[in-house]
């Protein structure tokens, strides 16, 4: 047989063992994403456990370099271990500060709005029922929406959840809690080891990316690298810190103004001020709708005029301030940043959109630098 004859007939065969595998791949697809969610699932407390060492490290080192100059020999040697369980003692007062102070009052307004709600719902199907017929309302069917509203049985609805029928959905239910807790405390565990042995992690992560990247490569990685970090940790800890102040202060003007549940609207609009533009709109006007039904129409444009007035000064001062430098970002830019990460990422995908995009940018932009640069030198 000639040489040739023999080529073509290892190519073909090697076409047919390809042609194979990719049917048994895509036939076998339903198996490979279960035992891929499966592998997710089993990495996601070890995920968390990175992200919240990382969120801490900059904290933790100031508090290390703190505990060095002090003049005594045990705690200037024991100034890592010390930072860890300095960072950690004071979460752990913080979140006894949440449950003894702040939950307590927002329990109380959700529960007092639990109760009122049956109230607020009469409230508007007799206002709907009592609209005129040339009303926008009628116009878009409200009428057909109400009867459908009606027609849900929620007594019934809430006596099927305590069926004992539904026992095993209750075991699941319990299992689940039981693995919250367990994946929260792997996650706790492995970002106080990562925090410990930072320093072992960062000479290995710097010697092995060194041996495997050229002496080109691995400079242009450690200055994205040091790029990335700046923009997430800036952005990440000013949105939170900037959630906060934002609550505090709406919260503030609400009990001013003696709006009911001031507390409750005001942290949810601090939480969701997190999101860029699409998380203010959204609890403002659920703020606003609640509003409505407990003070009135009067004090909800009221509401919503001091809202504005304050998400434009947490806008063009609060938030610049604690973010320091602009990432320098359209707002189309953002808006679509937003719009995409959080359609296929959820709220997490949302929260992270803005520095995503702010490093896609950075590569973009050097990338485009590159490339003229070169066309320059060629000319």
């Amino acid at each position: 047989m000639k040489e040739s004859s023999w080529r073509k007939y290892v190519a073909w065969f090697i076409f047919a063992v390809a042609l194979i595998t990719i049917y048994k791949t895509i036939d076998s697809f339903g198996i490979i994403f279960t035992w891929f969610n499966g592998l997710i699932g089993l990495l996601m407390p070890f995920g968390l456990g990175i992200l919240l060492a990382y969120m801490l490290y900059t904290p933790c080192r100031k508090i290390e370099n703190t505990y060095k100059k002090i003049r005594v020999k045990f705690i200037a040697k024991r100034a890592r271990t010390l930072s860890v369980v300095t960072m950690y003692v004071l979460i752990i007062i913080l979140i006894v500060i949440l449950i003894n102070i702040i939950l307590p009052t927002l329990s109380e307004s959700i529960i007092e709005l639990a109760k009122s709600l049956p109230n607020y719902y009469n409230s508007a199907i007799d206002y709907l029922n009592n609209l005129p017929e040339d009303s926008i309302f009628s116009k878009l069917n409200a009428a057909e929406l109400v009867k459908k509203i009606e027609e849900i049985n929620l007594t019934e609805n809430i006596i099927n959840l305590f069926d004992f029928n539904n026992i095993n959905k209750y075991i699941e239910g319990i299992k689940d809690t039981v693995n919250i807790v367990f994946n929260l405390f792997v996650t706790v565990v492995i970002s106080i080891y990562i925090l410990l042995e930072r320093s072992d992690i960062k000479s290995f992560l710097k010697n092995f990316f060194g041996a495997i990247c050229s002496k080109k490569g691995y400079k242009k990685m450690l200055k994205y690298y040091k790029e990335t970090n700046s923009i997430f940790y800036k952005f990440i800890s000013a949105q939170i810190i900037d959630a906060i102040v934002v609550g505090i202060i709406t919260s503030v003007a609400m009990s001013i103004m003696n709006v009911k549940y001031a507390v409750l609207l005001g942290f949810m609009i601090g939480l969701f001020n997190i999101i860029p533009y699409f998380g203010a709109i959204v609890a403002v006007g659920i703020a606003i709708i609640i509003t409505v039904f407990t003070g009135g129409i009067a004090k909800a444009l009221w509401l919503a005029l001091v809202i504005i007035i304050l998400q434009q000064i947490d806008a063009n001062i609060i938030n610049p301030k604690i973010l320091g430098d602009s990432l320098e970002l359209s707002r189309i830019l953002i808006v679509f940043s937003v719009t995409f990460f959080g359609a296929y990422f959820g709220v997490l995908g949302m929260f992270l959109a803005v520095p995503i995009i702010s490093l896609i940018k950075i590569l973009v932009l050097d990338f485009i630098d590159e490339k003229n640069k070169k066309k320059e030198l060629e000319l």
